[in-house]
């Protein structure tokens, strides 16, 4: 599978590794790309693919780019969603050794002392 030739290709800071269906050239995926990498910088690694170096990628996603993926599930298509791609890193850090986060980032409420 062919990788773009971009600085983030590749990319792993973390124990997750979004994954980014992309194209050379196309101006939406280069959008995403600049806001996707400082909101998981030091948190998730990014894998840029490109998808028309391989048939079977350019059939599944043909003019559907960008798309962000995370441990197969599909966060956002075409412009980031931000939420999406938090609570992806969120849920996938739970079981990780990763402490849990509750919402606005707190950490979940202590449990009840018997």
């Amino acid at each position: 599978m062919q990788r773009l030739p971009r600085p983030l290709a590749g990319i792993d800071c973390g124990v997750q590794t979004l994954r980014v269906y992309s194209r050379p050239g196309c101006h939406l995926c280069e959008l995403l790309l600049d806001e996707l990498l400082p909101l998981v910088r030091g948190r998730a690694g990014i894998e840029v693919l490109d998808i028309d170096g391989a048939a079977h990628l350019s059939e599944i996603y043909g003019t559907r780019i960008p798309v962000v993926e995370l441990d197969g599930r599909v966060l956002c298509e075409y412009r980031l969603d931000r939420q999406a791609v938090e609570d992806g890193l969120v849920d996938g850090n739970e079981g990780r050794g990763q402490p849990a986060r509750g919402a606005k980032g707190q950490a979940p409420p202590a449990s009840p002392s018997p």
